[in-house]
Formats: structure tokens, C-alpha cells, sequence
């Protein structure tokens, strides 16, 4: 089942299942979300929740319990509940359950809110801590953005001049090992070989916005000014780039396993709703 919103602008339509943005349309029926082909990857816009990235053995530990979740956590694979619905704005429910307590045992509400505003659609993260403990978490975003032309053909523009400082991935975790992403008069020319490594993670960032540029035009800006730490990834001769705006990330191998002590996981008390917002604005 999927959902479409829209106004005189854009079209964007939505899975039930993970309550995943499959497309962004402008009137001109350009596409900007990835098809999803497997060949290259089967999805377009995945939730991260409840966490971020990949576990040490993929294996976690509150108060002195063990319990196992995927690389990303479930959210994604989960069927959503559309609850609100107007011309340009959709809001997905996932509650959790039997099914999701005995992964992650905390009582939640994880709401995504997508809402069109002229030339942008702006992605809202609701979490809602519903049981008598303190809830630890996190949350990302995931959105793969189709790039028809060559892919050398596109740039990246930072908000901001900074030293792009990047932490390698091993075996699926953070490792101490980085890099600088290189610029050229402020753009970071797109080219495969970046990802040879997988994602380029990005812990803290000064820029609070991203834009792809194509032929030096801007195409497609992403802004995430709630998340400090941002992933960008693509697979070898993918047609997407995906700009990936994160509270939290992976665990290094030193980590003690301890969800509440995990670095970059954030922490909700009871009865309390914490939000985040990001932006993906259309400039062609």
C-alpha cells in the first residue's frame, strides 16, 4: 500500500511498509528518488531506528541483558499505520509491540511526518517515549537521490568551508582511521573511487545543508540542520548518492555494548517526544 501527497509544484509518494518515500515528481514528472533496483540496491529511503548503522556483533546490552538487532534496526522493515492525511502532508505511526520488545525493550511511538512545502519536502522524525524508563535511541535518514545523468557530471557544495574530516568503516564499524574529502573552489567533484571504502561518515559537520550540483547547477539540496552527523554513500556504478543525516552511527570496536553508554545514541525520558526535521529541496 503506498500514499501520495502533492501540490502545484511536487508529487511525492510513500510506502505503508516503513513508511518509505519511494518517489519525488516535479510537474515536469522528473524523477528525484532512485528506482530501487536491486541489481545496484532495493531500496529508496529507509528509516534508521533504533539505531544507526551496525553493533558490535551485532549484539547490545540493557541493564546486563543481551538482545540482537540488525545493521539500521527494524523500523524499516515494519509496516507503518497512515494516521493523518491531508492534500500535501502524510503522517506514518509504528507502535511498538510483542514482535519489536523482544528487540528492543522499550515502549514507543516512532511517528514520520512528511509534509510538501513548495519546492521542498520536509521529513519530520517524532519519537515518543511511552514506558517508565529512560529510552535510549537513535534515528537517521537514509533518502537515495536518482542522478540520470553521468555521475562524474555532479558536485557536491557544502554549506560552509570546513576541513571534511571522515571516518573510515570496518567490517561495518566505525574504525579510528580517517580522511579529508578533499575540495576544489568549495565543491567536492562526485567520482566513484570516494566509496571504494563503502559511506563516508561524517561525525560532526559545520555545514548544516548539502547541495548536488550537476553540470555546476543546482539539482537537489539536502538540509539537516537537527542532525549533527551525516553519511553519504553509493554502490559502484549507481545512478543515486545518497545524503544520509544521522543522530548516531556505528559502533567502533571498542564499544562496551551498553546501549545507554554507546556513543552518539541520544537518551528520552518518560512520557517525553523528542523531534528532528530534514529538508529535500528540488532546484532544477
Amino acid at each position: 500500500m503506498t500514499t501520495t501527497i502533492s501540490n502545484s509544484i511536487l508529487k511525492a509518494s510513500i510506502k505503508y511498509a516503513g513508511a518509505e518515500l519511494f518517489s519525488i515528481k516535479d510537474n515536469q514528472n522528473n524523477e528525484y528518488i532512485w528506482e530501487g533496483n536491486p541489481d545496484f540496491w532495493g531500496k529508496h529511503s529507509p528509516v534508521l531506528f533504533p539505531i544507526v548503522g551496525t553493533l558490535k556483533n551485532n549484539t547490545y546490552s540493557i541493564n546486563e541483558k543481551e538482545y540482537h538487532l540488525p545493521r539500521h534496526g527494524f523500523a524499516r522493515d515494519m509496516d507503518f499505520e497512515l494516521i493523518e492525511k491531508t492534500e500535501n502532508k502524510a503522517i506514518f505511526s509504528l507502535k511498538s509491540s510483542e514482535e519489536t520488545l523482544q528487540k528492543y525493550p522499550f515502549e514507543f511511538e516512532l511517528q514520520l511526518i512528511y509534509t510538501l512545502n513548495e519546492n521542498s519536502l520536509e521529513l519530520e522524525y517524532k519519537i515518543i517515549n511511552k514506558g517508565k524508563e529512560k529510552m535510549p535511541f537513535s534515528i537517521g535518514a537514509h533518502p537515495a537521490i536518482a542522478l540520470p545523468d553521468l555521475f562524474e557530471n555532479y558536485a557536491f557544495q557544502f554549506e560552509k568551508e570546513e576541513n571534511l574530516k571522515y571516518y573510515l568503516l570496518e567490517n561495518d564499524l566505525i574504525s579510528s582511521k580517517t580522511k579529508i574529502l578533499e575540495t576544489k573552489d568549495h565543491l567536492v567533484p562526485l567520482n566513484y573511487e570516494l566509496f571504494k571504502n563503502d559511506a563516508l561518515i561524517f561525525k560532526t559537520l559545520e555545514s548544516k545543508s548539502l547541495t548536488i550540483l550537476n553540470n555546476s547547477k543546482p539539482y537537489v539540496k539536502v538540509a539537516y540542520n537537527d542532525f549533527p552527523s551525516l553519511g553519504i554513500w553509493t554502490k559502484e556504478n549507481a545512478p543515486f548518492i545518497c545524503i544520509e543525516p544521522w543522530l548516531g552511527y556505528s559502533d567502533t570496536d571498542e564499544n562496551s555494548g551498553d546501549l545507554y553508554k554507546k556513543e552518539g545514541t541520544l537518551t528520552l525520558d518518560e512520557n517525553k517526544t523528542f523531534s528532528a526535521k530534514f529538508s529535500i529541496t528540488i532546484l532544477q
